[in-house]
């Protein structure tokens, strides 16, 4: 029998940008079912935004671009994170919008 991918957990990292929080919420709270089975890795801030709004439990990361990228790179190269979602604005900073391509280009590498 065919597993689906409903059938186990799956790690997700989701990397937000500050703007697009209140967009990351009405996502998770519109998906709850569904992400309500997976463990959920965040930045600090972010993932207590997350877990008051939820009312979930959060892993939380170091704040920082630099903190929060390398334990993301650490988790994806022990295969420890499945999925990482990211949600940008389009108006970023050039230096978030670097580390963001360097954290993607790498973590497909993989």
């Amino acid at each position: 029998m065919k597993k689906s991918f409903q059938s186990f957990s799956k790690r997700i990292d989701i990397a937000v940008h500050n703007s697009k929080k209140v967009e990351l919420i009405e996502c998770l709270r519109q998906h709850r079912d569904v992400f309500a089975k997976h463990p959920l890795y965040e930045t600090g801030t972010t993932g207590s935004f997350v877990e008051k709004e939820l009312q979930t439990l959060v892993t939380k990361l170091e704040n920082g671009p630099l903190d929060s990228d390398q334990q993301l790179r650490a988790k994806r190269i022990k295969r420890e994170l499945e999925i990482l979602i990211f949600l940008l604005h389009s108006s970023v900073s050039r230096t978030y919008e670097d580390n963001v391509s360097s954290t993607y280009s790498f973590v497909t590498s993989l």
